[in-house]
C-alpha cells in the first residue's frame, strides 16, 4: 500500500462472505406484512456461520440488519434491529458466535439517506423550517402565501427515491449520530463497517467522523461503496480504507463474455495502481447486481473470473450462493432485486450437490489465497495480452505467482518469460487450473478455454 493507506491487520488475511439477511432469512417484504411484534429470524444464522468456516471465509459481511419498512435501506433506527430479523439479543448472539468460529463481523451502514419513519424526519416536518430537526435534511418548505398553500414539504432524496430521504451532512448534529451509531456497534463488538452509498456523501464528511470512530476502535475496518470516479482520491479525501472495485468487477465478466482481454489488462493495470495506495475490496457478486453464473454467457469462464477474484491484490469478498453456482438477474423495476436476494434453506445441508464443482473451486481458491495472504497488497504486472490470452505475475517480497487465462477455442502454449515467476532457474509447479508444464517446466499449456496458476516449487 502507498504512503498514508491504513487498514487493520486483520484485514490483510481477510476473505469476506457477504449475506443480504432480509432476503436469505424470507423475511416479510414489509414491516407491514410482519403480523407479529418481532420474529427471531437472525439465530437461522448460526449453522450459516459454520458454512461460512468451512467455505474459507474468515469474515462475515451483513447487509442492512437495522429497523426499515422495507428493503433495509430505508433505515428507521440505526440503534435498533430490524423486527423482521429478531431484536438487538439475537443480532449480538451472531456477533459473538462468529467470533467463536473466527469470523469477523462488518455491518452495513446507510448514511447517506433514511427512510420517511425515520424518527427525526417526522420531528423535522412537525416542526417546521429553523427548527433542529429540519436542519438534518435538505427540505424544501411551501410557499405559505400561494393560494393554495404551496402544498407539502418535499427533500432531496437518493437516486430519484422519494422514500429515502437525503440527510444534510453538511449538518454537525448529522455527524454526531453517525459516529455514535458506529460506536455503539462497536462497542458491542462489530469489527467494521460498509458505508452504502458512500460516493453519495462528500468525502469531507467521511473524515472527521472516522478519526472520531477511531480513536475508540482503531481495529475497525472501513469500506465505502463506490461505484465509479476517483478511487484513490475518494479513499485519501475520506480517511476510509478501501473502496469497492466496481471496475474490475466488470471487466471480468465483460471481458470473458467478449473474449476481449484487452479490457481486463486495462482494468487490471488500472487495479495495480490503485493498488499501490489502497487495498480495494475486491469482488465478482453482490447483493445489487447480476450473479455472476448468470452474468457469464459460458459457465466454463467462471473459473477463470474465480482465480482472478482469488490471485489479484485486495480483499476478496464473496456473494452468499456464488459458492453454489446459483443464478439471479438483477432488473431495473420493482422487485428486481429479487432474483438475486433469494431465501436459503434453514441447514446448508439441503444445497448439498447444488454446484458442487463451483463450491469446491471456492474453498480451492480461498484455501490457497488463505495460505497465502502476501497476495493481499501484492505488485500485480500483466505480462502479456491477447484476445484469447492473458497472462499476469503477482509479486511480493520473494514471493510469486504466475495467472495463464485463455479464451481461446484451441490448445494454446506460452512460454514463460525469464525470472518470471522467480529469479534463476527455480523449478515451477502448477497449483491450480487445467494446465500443465512443458519444456522443464518453462512453457506452460492450457486446453480449449483453460487456465493455470504458476509457482516456485
Amino acid at each position: 500500500m502507498g504512503e498514508g493507506a491504513r487498514e487493520p491487520d486483520w484485514v490483510r488475511h481477510a476473505v469476506f462472505w457477504h449475506l443480504y439477511p432480509l432476503g436469505h432469512l424470507g423475511a416479510e417484504r414489509t414491516r407491514e406484512e410482519l403480523g407479529v411484534e418481532v420474529r427471531h429470524r437472525l439465530p437461522d444464522l448460526l449453522p450459516w456461520l459454520d458454512h461460512a468456516v468451512e467455505l474459507g471465509a474468515s469474515a462475515l459481511l451483513l447487509g442492512p440488519v437495522f429497523a426499515s419498512r422495507t428493503h433495509g435501506y430505508d433505515t428507521t433506527d440505526h440503534l435498533r434491529v430490524d423486527s423482521r430479523l429478531g431484536d438487538t439479543t439475537d443480532l449480538l448472539a451472531v456477533v459473538e458466535a462468529a467470533r467463536a468460529r473466527g469470523l469477523r463481523v462488518v455491518l452495513d451502514g446507510v448514511f447517506n439517506h433514511v427512510g420517511q419513519d425515520f424518527a427525526m424526519f417526522r420531528r423535522a416536518l412537525a416542526e417546521g423550517p429553523g427548527s433542529p430537526a429540519a436542519r438534518w435534511f435538505r427540505l424544501h418548505w411551501p410557499d405559505p402565501d400561494a393560494p393554495d398553500g404551496g402544498g407539502p414539504p418535499t427533500h432531496d432524496d437518493f437516486e430519484g427515491h422519494a422514500a429515502l430521504v437525503a440527510l444534510d451532512h453538511s449538518e454537525p448534529a448529522v455527524a454526531d449520530h453517525v459516529v455514535h451509531v458506529m460506536t455503539h456497534w462497536l462497542d458491542r463488538g462489530v469489527d467494521g463497517w460498509r458505508l452504502d452509498a458512500a460516493y453519495a456523501v462528500p468525502p469531507s464528511f467521511w473524515r472527521p467522523v472516522l478519526e472520531r470512530v477511531r480513536e475508540r476502535h482503531p481495529e475497525a475496518y472501513v469500506v465505502g461503496e463506490v461505484i465509479h470516479g476517483d478511487y484513490p482520491g475518494i479513499v485519501a479525501a475520506s480517511g476510509m480504507d478501501a473502496v469497492t472495485q466496481y471496475e474490475l468487477w466488470k471487466a471480468v465478466w465483460s471481458s470473458l463474455n467478449d473474449r476481449n482481454f484487452w479490457e481486463l489488462d486495462h482494468a487490471l493495470r488500472r487495479h495495480a495502481d490503485f493498488c499501490r495506495r489502497f487495498v480495494p475490496l475486491t469482488f465478482v457478486g453482490n447483493h445489487d447486481v447480476t450473479r455472476i453464473a448468470s452474468r457469464l454467457t459460458e459457465a466454463r469462464h467462471l473459473d477463470h473470473a474465480l482465480a482472478v477474484l482469488f490471485t489479484v491484490p485486495g480483499t476478496p469478498c464473496v456473494y452468499a450462493g456464488d459458492e453454489f453456482g446459483l443464478t439471479g438477474v438483477k432488473e431495473e423495476r420493482e422487485g428486481g432485486d429479487d432474483a438475486v436476494r433469494p431465501a436459503f434453506p434453514a441447514d446448508p445441508a439441503e444445497l448439498a450437490g447444488t454446484g458442487e464443482p463451483v463450491l469446491r473451486r471456492h474453498q480451492e481458491l480461498i484455501g490457497l489465497r488463505r495460505r497465502h495472504p502476501w497476495l493481499h497488497d501484492a505488485v500485480l504486472e500483466v505480462l502479456h495480452v491477447s484476445d484469447p490470452l492473458l497472462c499476469y505475475a503477482v509479486r511480493a517480497g520473494g514471493e510469486a505467482l504466475v495467472v495463464v487465462l485463455s479464451t481461446d477455442d484451441e490448445g494454446v502454449r506460452w512460454g514463460l518469460p525469464a525470472g518470471v515467476p522467480g529469479p534463476g532457474d527455480r523449478p515451477v509447479t502448477v497449483l491450480a487450473g487445467t494446465g500443465a508444464l512443458a519444456d522443464a517446466g518453462r512453457t506452460v499449456t492450457l486446453p480449449p478455454h483453460g487456465w493455470a496458476l504458476v509457482a516456485p516449487a
